[in-house]
């Protein structure tokens, strides 16, 4: 007796349903277990269709049934066709689905690439000496408490000043300097060059576009001196700003632990000021340059046994400044507060111009910054 299979309509399409079921999960398990993207296409290409058809051969047995007599009954042959145009369509869309995937993944390291290497576009210029400088007006006084050969210092803490105190002779690591940003977000008002989304107000999480890219341009000239640097630019006022100095603490001791020979520690900011009427400028040759500004803590409000090498450090740069470029820098601010100087010997705040500055002023003053380091050390 022979047996045979006969199939209705109703039974070819419930079977049809079940097969593309089944093909569904295949696929998802096949993307699920291959996460990496190049194991996933390379999977992709292996499918054979006739495998499948196999494996499905196991799972429905009716299936079965129609592909043993296919070769003798001429009428089913429609019905493998059908299964081989959908497995065909499936895999098809899977890979168009992952060149799509491959396409943006492309893209976007493109981009990433792009903005990291933004401020190296222009080929290193170091910075001129024997020109003429000039600050410009601006309608905030510049006030201060004490002095010391020429360098100005806004004392807010209870301690007294003295020129032993002050007196810039420190004994530190001059080679290697390590590159922080506590509030990394920080930016500037928007030029022709630089234009950027803010996510806050002149804030922005592209880096191109914030205190980071002056830090890396700082990085570039420094290195174009000789000096070993290292430059975070590790998030820490974002998602949120509160708990930042909490945030870069952990970065720099980290950081430290490393690199245990590194005594020159400088976190870059921008003045807080939160609008455009405030831009300290200097003009240095034909060059218009963003202010610089010294922030050092004191150690009232917590345990800061480095708070005075820290401040002989800034008077140390800070002297050679106003001798190369006069109104580089604007008085130093001495507070009540750490800022993380405890960690390093040569630990301080520097803050490039303020909100109203464009990011170009900011990055012509890190070619005057790196030049007086180099010649203050």
């Amino acid at each position: 007796m022979i047996n045979m299979a006969v199939f209705s309509l109703k039974d070819i399409i419930k079977y049809l349903i079940k097969l593309t079921i089944i093909i569904a999960i295949v696929i998802g398990f096949t993307r699920y277990f291959y996460t990496a993207k190049e194991n996933i296409a390379n999977q992709t290409k292996l499918i054979n269709v006739t495998s499948l058809i196999s494996c499905l051969d196991i799972t429905i047995p009716g299936i079965a049934s129609v592909n043993k007599h296919d070769e003798n009954v001429e009428r089913i042959n429609p019905l493998r066709k059908n299964l081989e145009l959908e497995l065909g369509m499936l895999i098809a869309l899977n890979q168009k689905e992952e060149q799509k995937e491959n396409t943006v993944a492309t893209t976007n390291t493109q981009e990433e690439e792009k903005t990291e290497n933004i401020s190296k576009e222009q080929p290193l210029e170091k910075a001129e000496t024997n020109v003429e400088t000039e600050v410009q007006e601006s309608d905030v006084k510049e006030t201060y408490t004490s002095e010391y050969n020429g360098v100005k210092i806004k004392n807010e803490t209870d301690y007294k000043l003295t020129k032993e105190i002050l007196t810039p002779d420190i004994d530190i690591n001059k080679e290697n300097i390590l590159i922080f940003h506590t509030h990394t977000c920080e930016s500037y008002t928007e030029s022709e060059k630089y234009k950027y989304k803010q996510t806050g107000n002149y804030r922005t999480t592209d880096k191109n576009y914030t205190v980071v890219n002056v830090g890396r341009e700082l990085d570039r000239q420094l290195q174009g001196y000789g000096y070993k640097v290292i430059h975070d630019e590790t998030y820490h006022d974002y998602p949120s700003y509160s708990g930042s100095y909490s945030n870069s603490y952990k970065t720099v001791t980290n950081l430290l632990e490393e690199n245990k020979d590194t005594d020159i520690v400088i976190d870059l900011h921008r003045d807080a000021i939160g609008d455009n009427t405030y831009a300290p400028t200097v003009k240095i040759g034909d060059e218009y340059a963003a202010q610089l500004m010294f922030v050092m803590g004191g150690n009232i409000s917590k345990e800061h046994p480095n708070w005075q090498q820290n401040l002989k450090f800034a008077v140390k740069i800070q002297e050679k400044a106003n001798e190369m470029y006069p109104g580089l820098f604007k008085p130093i601010i001495l507070r009540d507060a750490s800022y993380n100087q405890q960690t390093a010997k040569a630990a301080c705040i520097i803050e490039v111009g303020a909100t109203g500055n464009t990011m170009e002023q900011a990055l012509t003053s890190m070619k005057y910054l790196a030049k007086v380091i180099s010649e203050a050390l």
